[in-house]
């Protein structure tokens, strides 16, 4: 099992923001090693940039337009199927963030 085994999936966002809580959705996979993902929110797919683990600290960027037009860097703590952290965008107070895996459906059996 690689390391980024451990994070791969689909993660659904809670952002505590000064506007109001923003619910958003982030997929994780490991390509060839590299460990790489999407989110997806306010009606807008963005790539995740510079996506790195190291030991249970799981860091990335992304650029949204919506709400508004921000660069974003997430810190996060991931223990299990939940995450926990920040979201900082420049000059902005710091975001609170919770995250929890989506189950992953048992395929049947042939």
């Amino acid at each position: 099992m690689s390391v980024a085994d451990s994070v791969e999936g689909t993660w659904d966002l809670s952002i505590s923001t000064p506007i109001g809580r923003i619910q958003a959705v982030i997929e994780l996979r490991d390509e060839g090693g590299a460990l790489t993902g999407t989110a997806h929110g306010a009606g807008e797919e963005v790539p995740l940039a510079d996506v790195a683990l190291d030991g249970d600290q799981l860091f990335w960027r992304q650029a949204i337009t919506r709400p508004m037009r921000l660069n974003l860097a997430f810190t996060m703590t991931v223990g299990g199927e939940t995450m926990t952290g920040t979201s900082k965008a420049g000059r902005l107070p710091s975001s609170k963030v919770t995250g929890q895996r989506r189950a992953v459906p048992v395929a049947a059996e042939d």
